[in-house]
């Protein structure tokens, strides 16, 4: 959810940054672009996607996720001299640790889910189990290997919806919001491809 808020500022911003300057978006290079989607076709449908969410079964959950974030690294990796993708890279090694020393889910403590649904939340959640159908563990704070990489921060309560984030997560905003707003940023040389 911040990553969607941070792409489409970034976006929003890039566009008037260009109109201000006087010019048209740049395209920017990024390179094996299709391992993005390789990498989210799986997280879609075990995570979004509702008529697949509940065939894949829980033991199968960790292995997709770790899979499509070192492959969402690799891409991140091949693409580090374009802008904001060494804050990409970061954010993603950040969740990358997070789950992968926490048994392949991203730790969520339920101090943090409280925050949440102050109102209460699910009896049936359990120490030490996925959270619901989504991409978290449900661990106490001394359970959790580098919690503080976890999903420890929740919007506040006057934006009315429940979702809480991590310190990567951050950092990828900040990195695709960079992004963005420098493809609005005007052109240095006639190689570069007007949108």
């Amino acid at each position: 959810m911040i990553l969607l808020i941070a792409v489409a500022v970034g976006l929003i911003s890039g566009l008037v940054r260009a109109k201000i300057s006087g010019n048209h978006m740049r395209m920017v290079d990024v390179r094996y672009l299709w391992i993005v989607l390789v990498a989210y076709i799986p997280q879609f449908f075990t995570f979004y996607f509702l008529p697949t969410q509940n065939l894949i079964h829980d033991n199968w959950v960790p292995f997709i996720l770790v899979t499509s974030q070192a492959l969402l690294i690799i891409f991140v990796w091949i693409n580090r001299k374009t802008e904001g993708f060494w804050l990409l890279g970061l954010g993603l090694l950040c969740n990358f640790t997070a789950i992968v020393l926490n048994g392949g889910l991203m730790p969520i403590m339920p101090e943090t889910l409280h925050r949440m649904f102050p109102s209460g939340i699910d009896s049936a959640l359990e120490i030490g189990k996925r959270v619901g159908l989504g991409k978290d563990i449900l661990l106490i704070k001394e359970e959790i290997t580098l919690w503080f990489l976890g999903d420890i921060f929740t919007l506040p309560p006057w934006m009315c919806y429940p979702l809480a984030f991590s310190f990567g997560d951050i950092f990828l905003s900040i990195g695709a919001f960079w992004l963005l707003f420098e493809l609005g940023r005007p052109q240095k040389n006639p190689q570069e491809v007007s949108l």
